[in-house]
């Protein structure tokens, strides 16, 4: 059964990219979805090992009158996560960790109960039941928060929301943790790591990890949405964005499609590794037909294993959608609010007839979406 579905999602996925009305039709939801003169999005979709749509609309900064392009970097955030995973299954190939390390054995100060409780594998999968850093970071000393500001603030909090490995609860303390120990055991600072041995081997040269007072060159400002206003909503306007492991990368839609590439072809990355990030590991709580891996959401209930991950930091968000036995990936990075982006994926697909019932839409995935509290005036643009 499952082969006879392969078959026919392959025939319709060739048959409606055979002409360029399908595409024709995407472009036009898009131009609908990104007027010419707000922020917009860049937009890649990929068949079978071809690139069949890329394209970018609207503005990338409305102050500076630049537009959106393939190669303009958006935050990706929680998209990052997939990153730091790999980091992590990296250095455990190396033998540098296991992934059933607790807390402690990385930070000996961690409290006790957390500390010996939670593992590195719950960190990655969510099952942690670490407490949220939202409330225990103190804002009036910090204006813009780092992961090491989160493990500052959760070290000593001896309580969890949950006995670790019970539950699924979405965590970027989690990530942010995660990142402080690839600083811990390779000795190169979180950004250093990842584009010492994740960018630069997979020649993603334009892409960033977000440090404050570094430019990134060509870069998407972040928008927030009320009806025909934009609010400014980018790291200058709230504390929370900096943070690095769990949503501090930026990318452009060009790049990411090369970051697909090495996950399908396994050149560049271990193929071990890529296929453990990619299945299910635990079950999403409420949801008995949603798995998470390690930095992905997974479904595999209806013969065709899909992976997918949304990402959301102040004015931008982020998807990609992809199921890896066709090769098919849909992704979307956008830098303003207001457009559900799991929707949009959903009616990109049906133009091209790539079946829907394996992508399951849950509200409120990621347990923070909104990068509060607000410490500079939202400067309001018409």
């Amino acid at each position: 059964m499952n082969r006879i579905i392969l078959v026919l999602l392959l025939a319709g996925l060739h048959a409606a990219c055979k002409g360029q009305q399908p595409l024709s039709r995407i472009d036009s939801l898009l131009k609908a979805t990104y007027p010419g003169d707000e922020p917009g999005a860049s937009v890649a979709i990929e068949s079978q090992g071809q690139v069949i749509f890329l394209k970018s609309y609207g503005m990338a900064s409305l102050q500076a009158g630049s537009r959106n392009s393939p190669s303009t970097q958006f935050n990706i955030g929680s998209l990052t996560k997939q990153f730091t995973a790999m980091a992590i299954l990296q250095l455990a190939g190396l033998h540098k960790l296991s992934l059933s390390d607790p807390l402690i054995k990385f930070f000996p100060d961690f409290s006790p109960h957390a500390g010996n409780l939670i593992t590195i594998r719950e960190l990655l999968t969510h099952t942690s039941g670490i407490m949220d850093h939202y409330g225990y970071v103190d804002t009036n000393r910090v204006r813009h928060a780092t992961d090491a500001d989160v493990l500052t603030a959760v070290r000593k909090v001896d309580s969890t929301y949950f006995t670790p490995g019970t539950r699924f609860r979405y965590s970027n303390t989690a990530y942010c943790l995660l990142g402080m120990i690839i600083e811990k055991v390779s000795g190169m600072t979180y950004p250093d790591y990842i584009s010492t041995h994740i960018f630069s081997p997979l020649s993603l040269r334009e892409a960033r990890v977000l440090q404050i007072g570094k430019p990134i060159r060509d870069r998407a400002v972040g928008y927030d949405t009320a009806g025909s206003h934009f609010r400014r909503l980018d790291v200058d306007e709230s504390i929370f964005f900096s943070t690095e492991a769990d949503g501090g990368i930026y990318l452009s839609i060009s790049q990411y499609l090369r970051w697909f590439h090495a996950l399908q072809s396994g050149k560049g990355l271990d193929s071990a590794s890529v296929s453990q990030a990619r299945s299910a590991q635990v079950t999403v709580e409420g949801s008995s037909r949603l798995s998470y891996g390690y930095g992905w959401f997974v479904n595999e209930q209806f013969g065709e294993k899909v992976v997918y991950h949304t990402g959301s930091n102040g004015g931008f968000r982020a998807i990609a959608f992809s199921i890896p036995s066709l090769d098919y990936l849909v992704v979307v990075f956008s830098n303003r609010t207001g457009v559900d982006l799991e929707k949009l994926v959903e009616e990109i697909n049906k133009i091209l007839r790539v079946t829907n019932k394996s992508y399951i839409k849950i509200d409120s995935l990621e347990s923070f979406n909104i990068s509060c509290p607000i410490f500079a005036p939202w400067k309001e643009i018409i």
